[in-house]
C-alpha cells in the first residue's frame, strides 16, 4: 500500500492526491492529516503499523511537509519513499512564510491555528541520519519558491534525486514522473 501524506495547510483530497489515486488506483491512500504534527505522525504510525501488520509492503509518497514526515517514517519502520520538493527544515521554512495564528487551509480555506509549541514539536521528527538512503527518492524542481532546493540536495546526497530546473513548489507534470514512481516502489 503506497500511503500518499500531504503538505502544510493541505488535504488528502487536493489535486496532486487526486492525479495519485488515478494512477494507483486502490494501491494508494491519501488521508488527511490533522495539522498538528504530533497528531499527524500518531495517524500515519497507526495507518502504516495495521498495513504491516497485515502483512503488506507499504510505501511513502510525501510532498513539502508531507515529505519531511515522509522521511522520518521511511527511516523509522524501513520502508521506501519518494519525498517531492520536501520541506526538511520545516521549522524554518514554516516560520518565513506564517506568522503564528490563524492560518487558511488551501483545499477548504476554513482556518486553523499554529502556535510555537506546534513548530517546535517538529524537532522530534527531525532526521539527523538516513539509514537507508537506497529507500529514499527525491524529486526537485529548482523553481521552487518556498524551498531552497540545495538544503534538500545536501541532506539527501546520499540518495536518489532527480533535479529539475524551473517547476513550482506544486511540483509542476508529477505525471511524467509516476511510471518512475512506480518501478521505485517495486
Amino acid at each position: 500500500m503506497i500511503i500518499y501524506i500531504h503538505g502544510f495547510a493541505s488535504s488528502g483530497l487536493g489535486d496532486k492526491p487526486k492525479i495519485f489515486k488515478k494512477y494507483f488506483k486502490n494501491g494508494i491512500i491519501t488521508p488527511s492529516l490533522s495539522t498538528i504534527p504530533f497528531l499527524a505522525i500518531h495517524t500515519l504510525e497507526d495507518l502504516i503499523e495495521v498495513f504491516l501488520a497485515k502483512g503488506e509492503k507499504v510505501s511513502l509518497v510525501g510532498s513539502s511537509l508531507g515529505g519531511f514526515y515522509s522521511l522520518y517514517l521511511a527511516n523509522k519502520y524501513k520502508l521506501n519513499a519518494v519525498l517531492i520538493n520536501p520541506a526538511l527544515n520545516p521549522k524554518q521554512t514554516l516560520s518565513k512564510f506564517y506568522s503564528f495564528g490563524l492560518v487558511k487551509n488551501y483545499f477548504d480555506n476554513s482556518n486553523f491555528e499554529i502556535t510555537q509549541e506546534q513548530l517546535k514539536s517538529l524537532e522530534n521528527f527531525q532526521v539527523s541520519l538516513i539509514q537507508n538512503p537506497k529507500n529514499i527518492m527525491a524529486l526537485i524542481q529548482k523553481g521552487d519558491e518556498i524551498i531552497d532546493y540545495k538544503e534538500s540536495l545536501e541532506i539527501l546526497k546520499d540518495c536518489e534525486i532527480i533535479v529539475e530546473e524551473g517547476g513550482n513548489h506544486s511540483f509542476d507534470n508529477i505525471e511524467k514522473y509516476l511510471n518512475k514512481i512506480n518501478n521505485f516502489f517495486n
